[in-house]
């Protein structure tokens, strides 16, 4: 078994994929890229068993056939060396050593057998959507960091997809923070909902960045295919209800702020600096069209406080915000202005988009106070 390939093609493929490799396997073999030939084309595959990534190239020139699996670090570390040259990976099927010949190089390494390496689950009675890859990026970047970090609490640690006539609803939440993004122009004849671990969304998210293309998404009960030009990502989907987010977003919100969201950004970024570095609490104190933001560490003796113009539409308030999740919710949103919606005190914000130019997507991201110190 022998073929070359150009060295950058592989090693943007193998990079592609590369993603889901673990450090902590629990079998040996899953620390190997899986190389299979066939039809002078290379399929190359990368797994921790939860999640399979494959991609499919051309090559150069090929004889026989047959699948091998070649150590990751050392192929990817060689690879990145080498400017865009041929390389020739020559396979010796009786005990599976690798040769790799580049220019004036040639270099061996220990391949093992290809038929060992684990098969990508059958997806069985599978229904499927097509998503343009730029919308299926915008949903995982503007859901995936709210997603939780609990492993005590599996079902949070991923993103919730919903699939209907109505449209497409991705949700995450830590149950500090909530993020829903709907999307009217993406919509299933069949009604279905799963939980997308985070892991292979992270992976797909840095692929969908390079290019635009629609995506195939196939489903099941137990596992998720998706499908974007040469690429397959198979994973498994996390088992169990995913909580009742609809029921913690609060309806009734008579206090509403809008502000400009670079700057509201930036004052609430400076201000927590000087914030209890536990808690990160930033007070808002709004009244009329000010708002005052202000922070303290009493061990320190650190305080800031900063005041910013907006246009307000309720009651004088006071209520507490941590500035991390406030920050990490205003950077991912893109419009000029921002809306705050507020009741109480004890009770969640809403953070919306004000004058999105897209009419087909909605964001609500919801925020949990944080009490005030007395």
């Amino acid at each position: 078994m022998k073929f070359i390939v150009s060295s950058s093609l592989l090693l943007k493929q193998l990079q592609a994929i590369s993603g889901v490799l673990s450090a902590n396997n629990t079998l040996p073999i899953l620390d190997n890229f899986l190389f299979e030939l066939s039809d002078s084309q290379i399929l190359l595959s990368a797994s921790d068993l939860e999640t399979t990534m494959t991609s499919r190239i051309n090559v150069d020139m090929a004889e026989g056939e047959g699948s091998v699996a070649i150590p990751a670090k050392i192929l990817l570390d060689t690879l990145k060396t080498f400017s865009d040259i041929p390389v020739t990976l020559d396979i010796d099927q009786k005990n599976f050593g690798v040769t790799l010949v580049a220019g004036e190089g040639k270099y061996r390494l220990a391949g093992q057998n290809g038929d060992e390496y684990p098969q990508v689950p059958p997806i069985e009675e599978a229904d499927s959507i097509s998503i343009n890859s730029d919308i299926l990026y915008q949903a995982i970047s503007k859901t995936i960091f709210a997603a939780s970090n609990d492993d005590l609490r599996p079902v949070m640690a991923g993103v919730f997809c919903e699939l209907s006539a109505e449209g497409t609803t991705f949700v995450a939440t830590d149950a500090h923070k909530l993020v829903k993004y709907h999307r009217q122009d993406v919509k299933s004849e069949e009604t279905a909902s799963f939980i997308l671990p985070k892991k292979p969304l992270n992976q797909l998210r840095h692929i969908l960045a390079q290019d635009d293309a629609p995506v195939r998404i196939d489903y099941s009960d137990t596992n998720a295919r998706f499908s974007f030009k040469n690429i397959i990502m198979t994973c498994r989907l996390i088992e169990g209800r995913y909580p009742n987010y609809s029921a913690v977003i609060p309806s009734n919100n008579p206090n509403k702020m809008t502000v400009d969201r670079q700057p509201f950004l930036n004052s609430i970024k400076r201000v927590s600096i000087f914030s209890n570095q536990t808690t990160y609490q930033v007070k808002f104190r709004i009244a009329g069209s000010e708002l005052i933001l202000t922070a303290e560490d009493l061990d320190y003796s650190n305080e800031a406080k900063e005041r910013l113009e907006c246009h307000y539409e309720g009651g004088d308030l006071e209520i507490g915000f941590n500035s991390k999740f406030m920050v990490e919710m205003l950077n991912n949103l893109d419009t000029d202005q921002v809306m705050l919606e507020m009741s109480e005190p004890n009770r969640a914000g809403l953070i919306t988009p004000v004058g999105n130019e897209n009419a087909d997507e909605d964001i609500l991201m919801l925020v949990m106070p944080v009490m005030l110190n007395a």
